[in-house]
């Protein structure tokens, strides 16, 4: 699986390596999958309680983890998952979603999936799964990158 690049960013990205073993992206030749992105403050990892700053902060953290992964952002996404948990995709979340979408993804209209769950992680209210197309020639780098530099992930060197 040397073909495969993963990817993390400082805070929130380097505490779940460390603590779950997992990346917040993986390239497979110009697609990039970023894991669940959850609406913690990626610096400090804190969760806020409010459904808007966690939606708010999900989309920012989707943005982080796909430029550490040598995409342009939210611009290359072009499929959406949203797993929502209780009380579910009601008026006020999917209201909160599609602003965010229509202010990260002015230009495109990616495909969008939501689903409602029994439950998240500690404190979560939504988390954000998406895929982007990077194109030939972009990005690239072949070790973990953590703030953007490449080999200062944990673990330093591409995984196998």
């Amino acid at each position: 699986m040397a073909h495969l690049q993963y990817f993390t960013y400082p805070g929130f990205g380097e505490k779940a390596l460390e603590e779950t073993h997992y990346s917040q992206a993986v390239r497979i030749g110009d697609i990039i999958e970023v894991s669940g992105q959850g609406g913690w403050d990626a610096p400090t990892s804190a969760m806020p309680t409010s459904l808007a700053a966690q939606i708010s902060n999900a989309f920012s953290n989707v943005d982080l983890a796909l430029t550490h992964a040598g995409s342009r952002g939210w611009a290359e996404v072009y499929k959406v998952r949203c797993y929502v948990g209780p009380p579910g995709l009601d008026e006020e979340v999917m209201g909160l979603l599609l602003t965010e979408l229509r202010k990260w993804c002015p230009d495109h209209r990616p495909v969008l999936t939501g689903v409602a769950v029994a439950g998240l992680w500690e404190g979560m209210r939504l988390e954000l799964e998406v895929k982007a197309w990077v194109g030939k020639g972009v990005g690239g780098g072949g070790e973990e990158r953590v703030g953007g530099k490449e080999g200062q992930g944990r673990g330093g060197a591409s995984r196998d």
